[in-house]
């Protein structure tokens, strides 16, 4: 055999692998982080607080605030944190409890072999929210200082890759740097163009061209959206954490703390500037108003801020999606890495992006139900299970009857809430139903 093959040879590839695991880090995929791989408290509140902490968040919050108006808009941040907090801490204690990642605390609850359509379907929409976010990136990027779009994009994917490749250690060193770098330069940009107006008027902000026309069932989903799939996915990265303890405090600096506060700075940028018609994903947001001050050290900063910062989340994504992935068709999380990534690469660089985001916000409506019928299953039906299974018919059919509500409060009732209707009708489906079949809480 030549040399040239001998690379290709499953043993050798499955020897590089190896090695790259000892020299980084082991990830875990198919078995529990044992407490000898732990991370501290800290470590693992970085992972957490250099995800929601980003420049997409503060978009969101200027939508929120255009269609809401400054203090329904403040309301629906405040509370939809608040759920996000019990929802991602409750899970994320399962996986800090188990040492397991979503997949495989997902096969208890829908099966061996069940738990690939609910860990396929996040994993999936996490790629397309890596690829959506790297697009953002070159878009961003593009408009702003004259570059090349494609290439911009194909190095922020490669960047993204790179940081995903080092595992949850490299999550950890990516959110060290971002979070610092966002909380001054958000700050500070908040607190400039709150200037301009004064808080009164900021609070008196009506909505955009003086209308609100966003009900607060809609501002909760657009809240809860932002990081359902992400959060729901969240025992992916709290198995790494030393205890429970550890695992909320992750949590908490995540939701409410860096999402609040990134929500709010791109809300009271937008109230305080009033700009009619004010688009947030193209310059009226906040690397927008750091270029606009046409200082060359500081669109140098931001354009430094931007690939950080949504370094961040792209990694997260795709460490998330690259995991789910690697334990469903059983190989490494970094191969996964590379292979999807080099994917979202592609869908970012043809622009093809753009079209997913509504593609991406109608499937999240599948989401919150898998989430609460993990939650009933682990704490309140069947506490201590483990792997019993193939199938279990009763998180199907429940999940199934949140996302029938859903898209008939979707389609039909728009004031409402569609995540928090999807998350509670499937939780107690679910709870019905195992009372029914008789699965019932046992020692």
């Amino acid at each position: 055999m030549s040399e040239s093959n001998k690379h290709f040879e499953p043993d050798e590839l499955e020897r590089i692998e190896e090695n790259v695991d000892h020299a980084l880090g082991e990830e875990y995929e198919h078995e529990p982080v044992p407490a000898k791989a732990r991370h501290s408290m800290f470590s693992i509140t970085m992972v957490w607080m250099g995800f929601p902490m980003i420049i997409t968040g503060a978009m969101t919050g200027s939508i929120l605030v255009l269609g809401m108006g400054f203090t329904a808009a403040l309301k629906a941040m405040v509370i939809g944190n608040l759920i996000m907090l019990f929802y991602v801490g409750l899970l994320g204690q399962l996986g800090a409890r188990k040492g397991l990642n979503f997949a495989l605390l997902a096969s208890i609850v829908f099966g061996r072999k069940g738990y690939v359509f609910a860990s396929g379907l996040l994993s999936t929409l996490l790629l397309g929210w890596y690829a959506v976010q790297t697009g953002i990136t070159g878009a961003l990027v593009s408009s702003t200082y004259g570059l090349n779009y494609v290439v911009m994009t194909v190095i922020a994917g490669a960047l993204y890759i790179g940081i995903t490749f080092v595992g949850v250690r490299g999550l950890h060193i990516i959110g060290t740097i971002s979070v610092p770098l966002f909380v001054v330069l958000g700050l500070w940009v908040a607190g400039d163009a709150a200037a301009t107006s004064g808080w009164d008027a900021i609070m008196a902000y009506p909505g955009n061209n003086g209308a609100a026309t966003m009900t607060m069932g809609v501002g909760l989903t657009v809240v809860i959206a932002l990081f359902i799939d992400a959060g729901t996915v969240t025992a992916d990265f709290n198995r790494w954490a030393a205890d429970e303890k550890s695992s909320w405090v992750a949590t908490f600096s995540a939701f409410p703390f860096a999402n609040l506060v990134a929500m709010m700075v791109g809300g009271v940028m937008t109230a305080a500037l009033a700009v009619p018609d004010a688009n947030p994903f193209g310059t009226d947001n906040m690397f927008g108003y750091l270029n606009a001050q046409q200082l060359t050290w500081l669109s140098a900063l931001a354009f430094l801020f931007l690939y950080v910062n949504l370094g961040s989340v792209c990694a997260h994504c795709l460490y998330n999606a690259a995991t789910g992935w690697s334990r469903i068709l059983g190989s490494h999380m970094r191969l996964f890495a590379i292979i999807l990534g080099a994917i979202g690469i592609v869908i970012a660089a043809t622009n093809v992006w753009a079209f997913f985001i509504q593609w991406l916000s109608l499937l999240g409506i599948l989401v919150p139900p898998i989430g609460a019928i993990i939650l009933v299953d682990q704490y309140l039906v069947r506490k201590g299970s483990e792997i019993e299974a193939d199938w279990r018919g009763t998180a199907f059919l429940a999940w199934a009857c949140g996302s029938a509500v859903a898209f008939v409060v979707e389609w039909y009732l728009p004031h409402l809430s569609t995540a928090v209707s999807a998350g509670l009708v499937g939780g107690a489906a679910y709870y019905v139903l195992s009372a029914l079949t008789g699965n019932n809480a046992r020692a």
